[in-house]
């Protein structure tokens, strides 16, 4: 056994060596840097929640970052699909891409959604983290590793084709996983530390676990924006830290690892919460650029009843074919393609592509604020 600041790496039958966590908390060495971060995080989250807890429709509202995240998370993991693609998708349009891509960005869309509903009526948990999974997992790529279900066999991280004593990271044996799940369970409902230092260690901790088959990333990251909802941090989900780990991937797992091999906590806790405070400012900077591109939108349709009503319509997807507008608005073809058509002549929508029948229209500028990448190169080469 070789012992670390934050586990233990043990020697296995098969020859290879795996990494048993320490129970959460560790000690945490609260330097000017981790406290500055954490205020930082802090008073932006709680801004983001201030100005989220205003909106007069948020479901329709975050819908497009609820997607953007759901993208993102699922391409950490392999796939290709686009934001563009997927809201076009969800308006109707025939879209000429990866199913099994889709599925799995849909699926987590379908869990995040179930997550929040559930925790009505059930905490976060190890049952709970058992639900998302199947959600997740429900009819795609890797349905294989039994969706809602612990492994039963040992798993590893690494290069495509690695062997558990070539991989990068073998997570905790079976006879060592339920116990590290059952102390990270009662973590959970630990009230002692900040919220945000909390998730930061859960968060590595269900990693290190990594209590899948597959599908533990998304999991993982489900698991941030569940925890938050349930502390009341945030009414909804607001926070989007995805793009963020996405746009730093490297050193999103070299920060994981090191804590593993070196107990390198203050590093991880300052780049996660360094995380939370880039992407609060990223989603107030879209939604406040949103809000004022809608407000223009309004004003240049008043008086015209069904094309102001798409305008609303429009925040939740930018998006839009004609038979969306029959089935959402319960008005005929005629009277659809005329209040289409009016968005068009103010240049609010555009025509995509030259079909004759089924046409998409969408919201470019509305598009291209959501499109956008984070901005975190500089941030991460400060820590």
């Amino acid at each position: 056994m070789n012992q670390t600041p934050s586990g233990i790496y043990t020697q296995c039958p098969g020859g290879y060596t795996a990494f048993i966590p320490n129970p959460l908390p560790p000690k945490i060495e609260w330097s000017n840097q981790l406290i500055n971060a954490l205020s930082d995080a802090d008073r932006l989250l709680g801004r983001l929640a201030g100005e989220a807890g205003k909106l007069l429709n948020p479901h329709i509202f975050i819908r497009p970052f609820i997607m953007k995240e759901a993208v993102l998370s699922s391409r950490i993991e392999g796939t290709q699909s686009t934001l563009e693609e997927m809201l076009a998708k969800e308006a109707g349009a025939v879209v000429e891409q990866n199913i099994d891509d889709m599925r799995e960005v849909s699926n987590y869309v379908v869990a995040l959604e179930y997550g929040i509903t559930r925790l009505d009526t059930l905490p976060l948990s190890l049952r709970l983290l058992r639900e998302l999974h199947e959600k997740l997992m429900e009819g795609v790529r890797g349905q294989h590793a039994t969706p809602g279900e612990f492994r039963r066999s040992q798993n590893w991280i690494g290069p495509a084709g690695c062997t558990p004593t070539t991989a990068t990271y073998v997570p905790p044996p079976l006879d060592h996983m339920l116990p590290c799940l059952d102390a990270l369970e009662h973590f959970l409902h630990d009230r002692t530390l900040p919220p945000l230092i909390q998730i930061a260690l859960v968060h590595y901790q269900f990693e290190a676990i990594h209590p899948f088959l597959d599908g533990n990333g998304r999991v993982g990251r489900l698991l941030i924006i569940l925890f938050l909802i349930e502390r009341r941090i945030l009414p909804g989900p607001f926070l989007y830290l995805s793009a963020f780990f996405e746009a730093s991937r490297q050193d999103y797992y070299s920060g994981l690892l090191q804590v593993s091999k070196d107990g390198n906590w203050e590093h991880w806790l300052v780049y996660f919460l360094s995380g939370v405070a880039r992407q609060s400012e990223d989603v107030l900077s879209r939604a406040e650029r949103i809000n004022q591109l809608l407000s223009k939108w309004r004003s240049d349709t008043t008086g015209t009843s069904l094309p102001n009503q798409l305008i609303e319509h429009l925040a939740g997807n930018p998006f839009i074919m004609v038979k969306k507008v029959v089935e959402t608005f319960h008005v005929a073809p005629a009277t659809a393609q005329r209040a289409i058509d009016k968005l068009v002549k103010l240049e609010i929508l555009i025509l995509e592509g030259e079909a004759k029948r089924n046409r998409v229209y969408c919201a470019k500028e509305l598009l291209k604020i959501l499109e956008e990448p984070a901005n975190v190169v500089a941030m991460v080469g400060d820590l």
